[in-house]
């Protein structure tokens, strides 16, 4: 009997699953050196074997008027680390320092990631999220596939404590779990990082 085309893509998307990952794990565990904190202690603290993950498929067709399309607003991902592969077109632009940057992500056989809410907050601000947004063109189609890891939904995620001084480096955002964070943005407006400035310390 032949299986179902869905059965082979749900294979393929369960395998590239996994293998995002660990390629999210390894990026943390450097990340967590790189902050001063053991290897592990970002996978231990906000136990990421349990981590949240959304796997999502976006498809831009040619728009005869790209200016008056609508979209998601500007604004920045809930989780830690956001992948995101294209189809070798543009699309994607991120907020820095109040402008607008085209990212080009054509470089084969790799990945875009960007940095997000949790992250922010677990490094007490040392690493910002990417407030983006997409846009689209008149000519061609964007195909972009994105996987966003956070968090176990349950962790409690807030700055590491070997992070925080009370005098020099205070704690800049308040301990949420990251079930509720989700709910907070999934209930408001998204737009820039409204979410984020609600639970500063």
């Amino acid at each position: 009997m032949n299986k179902p085309i869905f059965y082979f893509c749900r294979e393929v998307l369960l395998e590239y699953s996994k293998r995002t990952r660990e390629v999210t794990k390894g990026l943390l565990s450097g990340i967590s050196a790189g902050l001063g904190l053991d290897h592990s202690y970002v996978e231990r603290a906000l136990k990421l074997d349990s981590g949240f993950q959304i796997f999502a498929a976006n498809l831009y067709p040619p728009c005869p008027q790209p200016e008056l399309a609508i979209g998601l607003p500007p604004h920045s991902d809930h989780g830690l680390l956001t992948l995101l592969i294209n189809n070798g077109v543009s699309g994607l632009q991120i907020k820095h320092k109040g402008k607008w940057f085209n990212v080009n992500n054509d470089i084969p056989n790799s990945f875009l990631v960007n940095t997000t809410d949790q992250l922010q907050i677990f490094s007490n601000g040392k690493y910002k999220s990417v407030e983006h947004h997409a846009i689209v063109n008149n000519a061609v189609t964007r195909l972009s596939v994105v996987v966003a890891n956070g968090p176990s939904l349950d962790a409690v995620v807030e700055p590491a404590y070997k992070l925080v001084t009370e005098e020099k480096c205070p704690p800049k955002y308040i301990p949420m779990k990251y079930m509720e964070y989700l709910e907070m943005q999934q209930g408001n407006q998204i737009g820039g990082k409204t979410c984020l400035d609600k639970i500063r310390a």
